[in-house]
């Protein structure tokens, strides 16, 4: 039965009623099948590595592409029963635990001031940081390592440390530097009224409004230096120091010929990083989301 419904304008003269907002469904379903292709080309070689691990070598040679026919679980167990996984795993866990609160705590007060205080600079120093998202670390290696060893940390794990954050600071200030510019000034000046100062402004008000930007930049510090290799492998040289990335290649190149349990090594060492993107997934879009409207 057709709707008769009458709108109305505040004159009280009629007027049309509104017309539905109707979605082209031509275009829903090639975004829906762009996406489910992206999807499939990130995922693919994911699940490709975790299924090589159940194979045997000669599967491999016979039907690469094809599930394991007898799927060869203790090829995972004995990863776990590797005493050099769990080292490594340590190692892993200690340098991307300190980078996170490093670059965390330095970020969010570096940009602090940046973004409260006009001092003369602060445009400036904004635009250094930002300039620091354009040079990747390959190009600072080689004087890194020297000033590494000059310090005398080179083969230690502060020697990774030290320079991940450094090179993860622009990245967080860029982000974190919107978050606190729209913290009400007015807020500020209240608290300074109830003679709060700046240091306990920060503490007491900054820092908890700041929290979901700083839970981003949390999350891809720590998944960034999880998955840190080129700056690991020019400052380690014990095999005792080795994080995880230089721990699977090692192992790769020990068991060269075994590629299925090189696979099941490898997916193993990925899947902490995989659990904790995908726990935080929302966190990282809800931070970046908030800092782009700040």
């Amino acid at each position: 039965m057709a709707s008769d419904t009458t709108y109305y304008t505040v004159s009280g003269r009629p007027r049309p009623a509104p017309r539905k907002n109707k979605r082209y469904s031509g275009g829903s379903a090639v975004v829906y099948l762009c996406s489910v292709v992206l999807i499939a080309l990130c995922m693919g070689p994911v699940l490709y590595i975790m299924v090589g691990g159940l194979k045997s070598n000669s599967e491999f040679t016979t039907a690469p592409a094809a599930f394991p026919s007898n799927p060869r679980w203790y090829q995972y167990g004995e990863v776990f029963q590797n005493p050099d996984f769990w080292r490594q795993f340590t190692n892993s866990t200690i340098i991307a635990v300190a980078t996170t609160v490093g670059v965390v705590a330095l970020g969010t007060m570096a940009g602090f001031a940046v973004a409260r205080y006009p001092f003369k600079g602060a445009a400036g120093m904004y635009s250094l940081f930002a300039a620091g998202l354009m040079f990747p670390l390959t190009v600072a290696v080689t004087p890194l390592y020297l000033l590494v060893q000059f310090i005398g940390l080179l083969g230690d794990l502060p020697g990774v440390i030290l320079p991940q954050i450094a090179f993860q600071l622009p990245m967080t200030i860029v982000i974190l530097v919107p978050f606190l510019r729209a913290i009400p000034y007015e807020l500020e000046e209240a608290a300074a009224i109830d003679g709060c100062g700046r240091l306990g402004f920060f503490f007491r008000m900054v820092v908890p409004l700041a929290v979901p930007g700083m839970i981003t930049v949390g999350i891809l510090a720590f998944v960034t230096s999880w998955n840190g290799y080129m700056l690991p492998l020019f400052i380690l040289s014990s095999p005792d120091d080795y994080t995880l990335p230089l721990g699977v290649a090692a192992y790769a190149t020990e068991h060269s010929v075994d590629t299925a349990r090189v696979l099941a090594f490898t997916s193993i060492s990925m899947l902490p990083s995989l659990i904790f993107f995908s726990i935080f997934e929302r966190r990282i879009v809800g931070g970046l989301s908030g800092a782009v409207k700040g």
